[in-house]
């Protein structure tokens, strides 16, 4: 790593620390004691007292093909999670979905949707990730302007099964309509599915 990606990094740390507190935990191997290629963090606050966020932390020194304008992107990944939620889970969900953009060499637009597939949490309806801007935070939380080239902050809602196949029906646009409209907790993880 050089200088300038050393610092460039320490700067990211900054960038996330000045909105969700400072980091209380840290991930650099997976559960078999393999190295990650980037780390997982856990910050001590997140949109509100009873939540905190989760952050890919490394994952922007690899640069991801947009599908749409075939430019490179480089971009970290966010979950806001209840505070009492476990850790692990946490991390091993932000793993298994950094390390799928790496191997696909593409980055995660937002409006996508990652799943459905199992509950995020037991007894859940949330099947799925939808991938958008961290709107519960400053509008320059989204973008980290970093030496290396802006850091597109990218943030992971879970979501459910009728949610999802809303947004494949209908678009994202007009889902982020309904939750502007509705504005559902989107950091509940048993939240019921919005009426759409």
């Amino acid at each position: 790593m050089t200088r300038d990606s050393a610092n460039d990094m320490t700067s990211l740390v900054e960038h996330f620390e000045r909105v969700l507190g400072p980091i209380q935990a840290g991930w650099a191997r997976d559960p078999d004691g393999a190295e990650m290629p980037f780390q997982i963090v856990r910050f001590s606050g997140g949109s509100d007292a009873d939540s905190v966020g989760y952050a890919t932390l490394g994952l922007s020194r690899y640069p991801l093909l947009s599908p749409t304008s075939g430019r490179t992107i480089r971009q970290e990944l966010l979950m806001l999670a209840p505070a009492e939620s476990v850790a692990p889970d946490r991390v091993a969900l932000l793993l298994q979905v950094g390390s799928m953009a790496l191997a696909r060499q593409r980055v995660l637009l937002r409006g996508s949707v990652l799943g459905p597939a199992d509950a995020i949490v037991p007894t859940s309806a949330l099947t799925a990730l939808y991938v958008t801007m961290p709107v519960y935070f400053p509008d320059e939380f989204a973008t980290f302007a970093g030496a290396d080239g802006d850091v597109v902050v990218a943030w992971l809602v879970p979501i459910t099964t009728g949610e999802a196949d809303f947004i494949a029906s209908r678009g994202w646009d007009v889902f982020e309509d309904r939750l502007a409209e509705q504005d559902p907790d989107l950091v509940d993880f048993h939240r019921s599915g919005m009426k759409l």
